[in-house]
């Protein structure tokens, strides 16, 4: 199972709930905690319902800042919800369909730091209270070693003790990560840069037992001054499997479209050849004339990931340029990409409504998460979930 925190600096944003889509379709978490909302209670669920999850947990903001979401499928996890203040929510996890359990805190630690040493207080009053599997995770908003910042004042020793001394009190361990070294940044020039790892995911022994393959990684960041980061329970390789041809009804709104079907029929052969050629060429046509968005957008992701990589070490005005450049030209790219969700859609959205709404992107993730085998029970009733267990199955069903 993933979990993902992300501090989005507003929920109000005009790409937030599209980046959150974004996120869920990249990484399928089961829990994602969005901090920094800056929505009250009373709105929040308005927002909340219309993204990909089922269930949610939303705190007050602090006057006009702070503010936690915790979200998630309940398919994939069992929520009950334990205590929660402006700076915390903690819950009780139970994994499904492996059924096993565990303590979830988030945390939006308060850029005041007289009212930080308030959370380390709770904290430490939880780990009191329990000796379960437990994990803490969001925005601390203290870096806990000078390497954990760059530019600007030095990191307070006194501050940063205050925080080690809670984590101890908890009984926690920072399993390291990968990416970018730093998950926030004031994107200001070179000269007057900060960059700190604030954003962070503590574990403590008995949870690292259950999931000794557990991994950490900063993602890249795009729409906010923080990264969104990624815990994998069980990290795994991509399973690369032949896909059936599949005609796309969105296909036949492209005007190059009827060009690939003429080429393929163009000479008298039986039908079943024609069919091949067809299928054959229309997903080569598919994959250069559309697939091109998905390309170039991770193209630009990545291009964005290396110069945050940079610049967490060599900061240069050349790159702080760059990486303002790329953001904009993914603004372009992620405005063509939801055009071609709408079409995705399988929807008229010319009866169903405006082109630009969220309708779309959520029909096609819902039609996509509804298609999506994580898990197979076989003969027994064991639940399989390995890849080289799931293929003799599969390959018997299909």
């Amino acid at each position: 199972m993933n979990i993902i925190v992300w501090n989005c600096r507003g929920a109000l944003k005009p790409n937030f709930q599209s980046y959150v889509r974004e996120l869920v379709r990249n990484h399928n978490p089961g829990i994602m905690v969005v901090m920094e909302t800056r929505v009250r209670r009373d709105k929040a669920k308005e927002i909340t319902d219309r993204l990909p999850f089922d269930g949610a947990i939303h705190t007050e903001t602090m006057g006009f800042a702070g503010g936690i979401w915790l979200l998630w499928n309940s398919d994939r996890v069992e929520v009950v919800q334990l205590a929660n203040t402006e700076q915390e929510i903690h819950v009780e996890v139970k994994v499904l369909p492996t059924n096993l359990s565990w303590i979830f805190t988030a945390v939006y630690a308060s850029p005041r730091c007289v009212e930080r040493q308030v959370l380390w207080g709770n904290l430490s009053k939880v780990a009191e209270l329990h000796n379960l599997p437990w994990v803490i995770a969001g925005d601390f908003n203290e870096p806990l070693i000078d390497e954990d910042k760059f530019g600007g004042r030095p990191v307070s020793m006194a501050r940063s003790l205050l925080f080690k001394e809670c984590l101890d009190k908890c009984n926690m361990v920072d399993m390291g990560f990968n990416g970018p070294k730093y998950t926030w940044t004031n994107r200001r020039e070179v000269s007057s840069l900060i960059q700190e790892r604030i954003d962070r995911f503590f574990m403590n022994p008995s949870w690292c037992l259950l999931y000794p393959d557990a991994k950490i990684s900063h993602l890249t960041r795009c729409h906010s001054d923080h990264c969104p980061v990624l815990m994998e329970t069980k990290p795994r390789g991509q399973m690369f499997l032949t896909r059936p041809f599949k005609f796309q009804s969105f296909w036949l709104s492209d005007p190059s479209f009827p060009s690939v079907v003429n080429q393929a029929w163009r000479q008298p052969r039986k039908l079943r050849d024609a069919i091949d050629t067809f299928a054959h060429q229309a997903s080569l046509w598919n994959k250069n004339h559309f697939g091109n968005i998905f390309h170039k957008k991770k193209r630009i992701m990545a291009r964005l990931d290396g110069v945050q990589r940079v610049l967490a070490s060599e900061p240069s005005a050349s790159l702080v340029s760059l990486e303002n450049h790329l953001i904009k030209e993914l603004d372009v790219v992620l405005e063509q990409e939801k055009d071609l969700w709408a079409l995705k859609s399988r929807i008229n959205w010319m009866v169903l409504g405006d082109r630009n709404t969220s309708f779309y992107h959520v029909s096609a993730i819902t039609r996509r998460k509804r298609n999506l085998i994580t898990a197979i029970k076989n003969e027994v009733g064991d639940w399989l979930m390995r890849r080289g267990k799931l293929l003799p199955i599969s390959g018997r069903v299909s």
